[in-house]
């Protein structure tokens, strides 16, 4: 990062042709917010080839790009990532390929700084990881959801993931635990959701009619009693789409402090269960430069598991 005395003129690689101006800019000032590379974007104090440019404008390769010295206040700079986070980010990668990486977020964790979060998953990996010159999410998961999440170490690696995304040619695999008696023969809900004001500031997701298209299958994998473990596969990639079908269908999430359940909040005191029991547990996708399939798995964890083992216990 500029050590507030010296402007940066940094030549774009191949890698990193066709990224965004801004999120160049994420990668190279890391302690930085989103909001601030806005404001010196729009400033012109960012130019490329001498020239001023937007933060949506995409980079080509032998681009240079002049960069401001900046001192942050500490109000508003992006959290130094601790040593413990570091040691746990390090330990998280489930499987690295040459321009993708698997890892297995932690709950609590968001992907994302901003909106009164000081640092979040990618921040903290580009600071943990400072051998990459690009980083990017390919995909995302809620904050309290641990498990499978893909990044992409390079530009066209992240297009081609993106693609394939797109063409629903990745397959991403949930275990959830949910209130009731989940119907043997319900294996798939459907049901558009739409985002909306929670009017505290916080956005919600409720089923509505105009909303958007959004389908889930689920599978029952195990039953305990008054509750019942699932396998949930989005066929859609709607913001907490599996938590709110779930809720739809009568049987919410244990641990869902936003679509729960009074029965749920009290299965989950009974089974000390501390945080949303959602677990992206596996990914299939085309590896990007051959095609061939990667598939990956998360290990629930010792917390979840021990739900599981108390649940158990209970029938």
């Amino acid at each position: 990062m500029a050590d507030g005395r010296d402007v940066q003129w940094v030549e774009v690689t191949e890698g990193q042709a066709g990224q965004r101006v801004d999120n160049f800019l994420m990668t190279r000032l890391k302690g930085a917010p989103r909001s601030l590379i806005y404001r010196i974007v729009r400033k012109g104090e960012v130019r490329v080839n001498k020239k001023r440019v937007k933060a949506d404008s995409r980079l080509a390769t032998g681009d240079v790009v002049r960069i401001p010295p900046l001192k942050l206040a500490p109000r508003e700079a992006v959290r130094e990532v601790s040593d413990n986070l570091r040691n746990l980010l390090a330990g998280s990668v489930l499987l690295e390929g040459r321009d993708w990486l698997v890892i297995n977020k932690p709950s609590g964790l968001a992907v994302h700084g901003g909106s009164g979060v000081k640092i979040g998953l990618i921040e903290a990996l580009r600071q943990v990881r400072e051998d990459l010159d690009f980083l990017e999410l390919v995909h995302r998961l809620d904050r309290d959801t641990s498990g499978c999440l893909l990044l992409a170490k390079s530009r066209p690696a992240l297009l081609t993931l993106n693609a394939a995304l797109k063409r629903h040619e990745m397959t991403k695999r949930y275990l959830a635990l949910v209130a009731g008696r989940w119907p043997a023969r319900r294996d798939f809900v459907s049901a558009r959701l739409d985002r909306f004001d929670a009017g505290n500031g916080e956005r919600r997701v409720r089923v509505d009619a105009n909303g958007k298209v959004a389908r889930t299958r689920f599978a029952v994998r195990e039953t305990f009693a008054g509750a019942t473990l699932m396998e949930a596969e989005p066929v859609t990639g709607r913001t907490h789409q599996i938590r709110v079908h779930a809720a739809h269908a009568g049987h919410p999430l244990l641990g869902d402090d936003k679509y729960g359940s009074r029965e749920g909040q009290r299965l989950a005191a009974r089974w000390e269960l501390s945080r949303l029991f959602l677990h992206a547990s596996s990914l299939t996708f085309p590896e990007p430069t051959s095609g061939k399939p990667v598939q990956i798995r998360a290990p629930l964890g010792a917390s979840l598991d021990a739900v599981l083992e108390r649940a158990r216990q209970a029938r």
